[in-house]
């Protein structure tokens, strides 16, 4: 490892006129007057046919304009035709119609751009797009912009700039909305944010256009939830009920989980006696999923298979998500028979292998570090056109770095760069990760500067992997600094930009 660079070699993070007549040599040498040359045209206007001579010879004689071929023949200064306005050359305005062209184009360029890199969830590179075009004279701002750009900001981790955006759109004269707000409380909310979420909720409460509904009361409580707040989960279904705001399935679902990954089965099995009693909030192919995933998770591969059954009596068909969780629990426990007859159950039902079949196959051979099967997998995958996303690649990371492949982690990390793959917290903790397998802590320390960098915020998994690499070294210095870095991070709820402060001896 030490002759191969995990950071500089990965990614862009780190690293049809007409012929010309020809004249008979025969004929006499055209004049400008000579009609029958094809060279020029002259423009003339007769005299009226009742006018006599006399008339002709006393008025001045009338000037005549010579047209170059190609040129409009519009009338001249000296026309006879009053109310007729000189035109413009046609060349002057073909260019006026190409700049406008152009700037249709430009605009167009710009938007696409835009929406794909959104798309792509390159909110760094989103946001530069975004301020370039608002610099332009004839941008106006638009509601769905500045939704999409703040739930992408949400979902990256990005709280403090959704707020900034949000700000300015504020600015720009754009009334908020419920969704609005919403989306802005979703930012908060993913990045742990409990009370700055509240806020924007009291914020929406205290607007009559803009009072929570199902959605946002969800958002919230999913955060409690994951919080394992369930005190504020509950105040948060009487505060519902008393403003006559339904839960609806999804919200329930939410709860579900909750219950179920806290190990509060009893708690868990009575909201789903209650769903299926309850008129509006029906368990559904996601209650399904939810319950399936818990078990499956937990590695009671039994619980799970029990319930599956359960569900299907209940009427609930699976769907290839579901499919996709069995699989996934039964690779966690290296039960490949059990994966293969779900995998071939899928083909004869006609149900397609997505990106998370296939992640879910590839994390199966990861764990044990199976190379082998891992790269006939992935090549698989890429032969069917399905797309890969972030969690391959950190589950291809982790696989060569289990099997000891370490050149090819940096392999795997040039061609994420190359596909343009989101690389999130988790893409680079799988890096961290690989460099201390392979007992590289100066290359470890480069990649979570190049984290830093571009603003990628470390979470909890960062600091543990990182932590207990120089606890073997004992080097209690970088533990120090490091601690006093994510203390930071938590009291302050600094932007990602901030958290250098007091890492400088390791970058």
């Amino acid at each position: 490892m030490a002759s191969t660079s995990l950071s500089s070699a990965s990614s862009p993070f780190f690293s049809p006129p007409s012929p010309p007549h020809k004249p008979s040599t025969s004929a006499p040498k055209p004049t400008i007057f000579n009609t029958s040359s094809s060279t020029t045209i002259f423009c003339a206007l007769a005299s009226s046919p009742s006018s006599s001579r006399t008339d002709s010879v006393s008025e001045p004689t009338r000037k005549r304009r010579i047209w170059k071929e190609g040129e409009f023949p519009g009338t001249t200064e000296h026309s006879s035709f009053p109310g007729i306005s000189k035109r413009l050359p046609r060349k002057n305005v073909k260019k006026k119609l190409e700049r406008k062209e152009k700037a249709k184009a430009w605009v167009s360029t710009v938007t696409e751009s835009l929406s794909d890199l959104i798309q792509k969830k390159q909110w760094s590179q989103a946001l530069e797009v975004f301020e370039m075009l608002r610099e332009q004279s004839f941008y106006q701002p638009r509601e769905g912009t500045y939704m999409k750009l703040i739930v992408l900001l949400g979902k990256s981790g990005q709280p403090q700039r959704a707020k900034q955006l949000f700000d300015s759109m504020v600015e720009e004269g754009i009334e908020p909305t419920s969704a609005l707000y919403t989306a802005l409380l979703a930012a908060y909310c993913r990045s742990n944010l409990i009370n700055e979420a509240f806020s924007v909720l009291d914020t929406m409460k205290a607007l009559p256009f803009c009072q929570p509904d199902v959605f946002t009361y969800s958002t919230l409580i999913k955060a409690c939830v994951d919080a394992s707040l369930f005190g504020l989960v509950e105040s948060l279904y009487d505060e519902m009920d008393a403003r006559g705001v339904v839960p609806n399935t999804v919200t329930q679902n939410i709860v579900l989980s909750g219950y179920g990954k806290a190990g509060r089965y009893d708690q868990m099995e009575e909201v789903l006696s209650g769903m299926l009693q309850s008129t509006t909030s029906k368990p559904d192919v996601w209650t399904m999923n939810t319950i399936l995933g818990l078990f499956g998770n937990k590695g009671q591969i039994e619980m799970m298979e029990q319930w599956y059954e359960k569900f299907r009596n209940f009427g609930i068909e699976p769907e290839t998500r579901t499919f996709n969780i069995l699989i996934g629990a039964y690779g966690k426990k290296h039960m490949y028979d059990k994966m293969s007859s779900v995998m071939e159950y899928m083909r004869k039902l006609a149900f397609p292998w997505t990106t998370s079949t296939y992640n879910n196959i590839i994390e199966a051979f990861s764990d044990v570090g199976d190379a082998k099967h891992m790269e006939y997998t992935f090549s698989q995958m890429r032969t069917e056109g399905i797309k890969a996303d972030t969690k391959t690649f950190c589950n291809l990371i982790r696989g060569y770095a289990n099997a000891g492949l370490f050149h090819k982690v940096v392999s795997m990390a040039q061609l994420a760069g190359k596909m343009e793959i989101p690389e999130n917290t988790s893409f680079y903790n799988a890096i961290l990760s690989a460099c201390v397998k392979a007992e590289d802590l100066m290359e470890m320390e480069r990649v979570y500067c190049r984290m830093k960098d571009k603003q990628c915020v470390p979470d909890s998994d960062t600091y543990s992997i990182m932590i207990e690499a120089y606890r073997k070294e004992g080097m209690h210095d970088k533990i120090y600094d490091l601690e006093q870095d994510r203390w930071n991070k938590v009291n302050v709820h600094a932007e990602d930009d901030n958290l250098d402060g007091d890492m400088q001896s390791i970058c």
